[in-house]
């Protein structure tokens, strides 16, 4: 899904900057004096317990929610994010008259562009659903719209994505596979990936933050210096998938029991 009907080029990709951030929800802030930095080109992986706020996060920078003064969402650059994003979310989002097909084509058919039936094809070959690019959601299984979700993803070919949970439905070999073609696929953009996932987190970021306690807080990961897509076999990194596990269970424990 683009955010901006416009046609856009792909451009270099910004980096994005979160200064002073809050937001609250039912008389609580989920943040307060957020700020962060996105560098361009890289991938980032956010995790955390659930609903510690990396969703609303991704939607700040998506546009789809505003924090409250002086908060602000800029690109490194300068320039407006608005037609430079696309925008993967939890739900598969699929229209359900739809073909496989037809919901990959979906941000251009938005914007009144033509649509390239052929590289949508091949974007469902790509993700392992050439042979069903012409059934709807309704005959497909929940990995498998996730699959066409993220086909749809790449088609939009924008210099800054932003996933959320893009590879939960998957089964894990899938998940791999897929996992590398994203980073394949969207070499020299900017990424903010949300998961739950840590060996994920430690194969696909080059960056990765675990966001803790309310309001939220950012927790700076240790990772391995080689580069992504990591072995999901390798010795350093099942090491570093082991320290994320033990941030995430501390900080687990502290959002059952808040301050």
């Amino acid at each position: 899904m683009n955010l901006n009907h416009a046609a856009i080029g792909r451009g270099a990709p910004p980096g994005i900057d979160l200064s002073s951030a809050r937001l609250s929800y039912a008389g609580r802030d989920l943040f307060a004096d957020l700020s962060v930095s996105f560098a361009p080109g890289q991938w980032t992986c956010l995790l955390g317990p659930s609903g510690v706020g990396k969703s609303t996060l991704l939607r700040l920078i998506a546009g789809l929610e505003t924090p409250l003064p002086p908060g602000r969402v800029a690109a490194s650059d300068g320039a407006p994010l608005s037609g430079r994003i696309a925008y993967m979310a939890q739900q598969d989002l699929l229209l359900p008259w739809l073909s496989a097909l037809g919901n990959v084509g979906l941000g251009a058919r938005l914007r009144g562009a033509a649509v390239d039936g052929a590289a949508s094809r091949r974007l469902l070959e790509r993700v392992g659903l050439g042979a069903r690019f012409a059934d709807r959601p309704a005959t497909l299984s929940g990995g498998m719209r996730q699959r066409v979700a993220l086909a749809r993803t790449l088609a939009e070919d924008r210099p800054v994505v932003l996933m959320d949970e893009p590879f939960s439905a998957l089964d894990a070999v899938t998940r791999l596979r897929l996992q590398d073609l994203a980073v394949e696929m969207l070499r020299g953009r900017t990424i903010v990936l949300v998961t739950h996932d840590p060996l994920e987190a430690v194969r696909l970021g080059q960056r990765v933050l675990v966001m803790a306690g309310r309001p939220a807080r950012l927790i700076e990961a240790t990772l391995p210096r080689s580069a992504i897509p990591r072995r999901a076999d390798d010795a350093d990194v099942l090491e570093a998938e082991a320290r994320l596990f033990r941030t995430l269970l501390a900080s687990d424990a502290e959002a059952l029991d808040p301050p």
